[in-house]
């Protein structure tokens, strides 16, 4: 669905984030729901924002809202705008990878562990951990993307606390 958003315009491009992008890379765990960055055009003048992809998707027959998300195919989507510079480069150098023949775009992994790592929740502490332990990321990479991002010092904190 989410490519044909793209073919039909109704969004310009996406990556998969959250935990099902984290998934790509690292042993399935659960979740209920999919994070998908977007960049929305511009709501400058107007006073509500619309909820991305919900004109296109409810159009085709999906109209429920679960949580924060899109039901599509009975997962919740939610189509998170780009809301900073790490988000934006995350969504300009996501991957091509697929999933069930499908060719979906993915954040690679440094950027997944450095957007996790600037969240903060216990969840995306035992995430990175899965990335750690099973060698998912180039720590050159994630460590030029955390100093760009001023994250070395919540990356410093997240060593002490869970890998000494």
């Amino acid at each position: 669905m989410l490519n044909q958003m793209v073919a039909d315009g109704a969004i310009e491009d996406y990556a998969l984030a959250g935990a099902v992008g984290a998934m790509f890379y690292v042993e399935p765990f659960s979740t209920h729901d999919i994070d998908v960055l977007i960049v929305i055009p511009e709501t400058e003048g107007k006073l509500i924002a619309e909820l991305p992809g919900w004109k296109y998707l409810s159009s085709r027959g999906y109209s429920e809202i679960r949580g924060e998300g899109i039901v599509v195919e009975d997962w919740p989507v939610q189509f998170l705008p780009v809301s900073d510079d790490l988000e934006h480069e995350a969504y300009l150098n996501a991957t091509n990878q697929t999933l069930d023949n499908v060719t979906v775009r993915v954040v690679q992994p440094e950027h997944l562990v450095a957007m996790m790592l600037k969240v903060g929740r216990l969840k995306d502490f035992a995430r990175i951990q899965m990335f750690l332990s099973q060698d998912a990321i180039n720590s050159e990479l994630l460590e030029d993307i955390l100093q760009r991002y001023d994250l070395n010092d919540k990356w410093n904190e997240f060593r002490d606390r869970f890998l000494s």
